[in-house]
């Protein structure tokens, strides 16, 4: 209920004060986002079954900007609340996004989450997987590294995890040379 009546408008909102196209939607819309329950004991929690990107092309093609409440029903219409770090990867994936960004709190991974001047500037999907393994990454970061490797590994060229509070991150990280955050990429070979 606050992700789709509160934080999604106030989303849009934000978003049309610089023009008219963003519109809000959610998962359960035209069966966006299709999921089952993660278990008895976490309730209406969910995982993303499949995506219909069908609903969001559709917009895109008609220039409007998808905001996605990350909600999932599945086959009864029962509502999910779906990870948006999951969601976001399994959209990229679905309508063959060529970048996947989340944008954080933090300037990107670190392989010493205390040390600022560790941040990991590149790095693979395996060498993500070994990092999860090793206890480098721990806690929130995991589910979206989780989907930034999945992504990658799928289709997605690209997934960076940049600072949200930086003005122009976004333009730093993609339109100079050493990046601003972390980049995800499927292997070595893929960066070139």
């Amino acid at each position: 209920m606050v992700l789709k009546g509160q934080v999604n408008p106030q989303m849009v909102a934000a978003i049309n004060v610089h023009g008219r196209f963003a519109v809000g939607i959610s998962g359960v819309d035209a069966g966006l986002i299709r999921a089952t329950a993660r278990s008895d004991e976490l309730g209406f929690v969910g995982d993303v079954t499949e995506i219909n990107p069908e609903v969001i092309q559709r917009l895109v093609d008609d220039e409007f900007i998808p905001v996605i409440a990350t909600i999932g029903s599945d086959e009864t219409g029962q509502a999910y609340n779906i990870n948006a770090d999951t969601a976001a990867g399994a959209i990229a994936e679905a309508v063959g996004a060529e970048k996947l960004v989340y944008l954080t709190d933090i300037e990107g991974l670190r392989r010493d989450v205390a040390d600022a001047t560790s941040l990991i500037r590149q790095v693979t999907a395996e060498e993500l997987d070994a990092m999860v393994d090793d206890g480098t990454i721990v806690g929130g970061m995991i589910p979206k590294v989780a989907s930034c490797v999945q992504a990658v590994r799928n289709g997605v060229h690209r997934a960076h995890i940049l600072d949200g509070r930086i003005a122009h991150v976004l333009l730093l990280e993609v339109f100079t040379d050493a990046g601003i955050g972390t980049m995800v990429m499927e292997s070595k070979e893929t960066f070139k």
